[in-house]
């Protein structure tokens, strides 16, 4: 059998996702912190097994449902949007570029309803508004998780001081 495109992702982020686990297994626990420097490589390695694993199970399954007749050599290309890729480094280059200087939550909030914005704009006020909702709860989440969770210690802005 012949896998497609996302069976051959799945494949590799299965391959490599293992190969390294062992490695995240194979780091020192330290006594005094109850999370070890193992816990998020580990936890990383671990979700990226399992979405290749079910990326691989999918592609797998929809090539048997096709079939061999399948395969039409006519297809168009999909159309390549470089110049959606170009946007999104200079949206990341110029988050991390404000980060220090709005600070962490609302240079998160800006770059998340930024990037929103440049993949599809909203059309009905209420989009407009899960938009929003997507920002702000995107930057309180992290900054709980990281801040008062895991006392992570997250940029303050020069020009906030929050």
């Amino acid at each position: 059998m012949k896998l497609g495109r996302d069976g051959v992702v799945g494949l590799i982020g299965l391959a490599v996702s293992l190969l390294l686990l062992p490695q995240a297994f194979g780091l020192p626990s330290l006594p005094i912190v109850p999370i070890g420097p193992g816990f998020y490589p580990t936890l990383v390695l671990v979700f990226m097994a399992i979405t290749s694993a079910i990326l691989l199970l999918q592609d797998i399954v929809a090539q048997r449902r096709a079939g061999p007749a399948a395969v039409d050599v006519g297809d168009p290309a999909p159309k390549r949007a470089y110049d959606l890729v170009a946007a999104a480094f200079a949206l990341s280059a110029a988050y991390v570029a404000v980060l220090p200087l709005a600070g962490f939550r609302l240079a998160t909030v800006a770059f998340v309803a930024a990037f929103q914005l440049l993949l599809e704009r909203p059309a009905t006020p209420r989009q407009w508004a899960v938009l929003v909702a997507i920002a702000v709860g995107t930057s309180v989440v992290t900054y709980i998780i990281f801040e008062r969770y895991l006392l992570v210690l997250l940029p303050r802005g020069a020009w906030t001081g929050w």
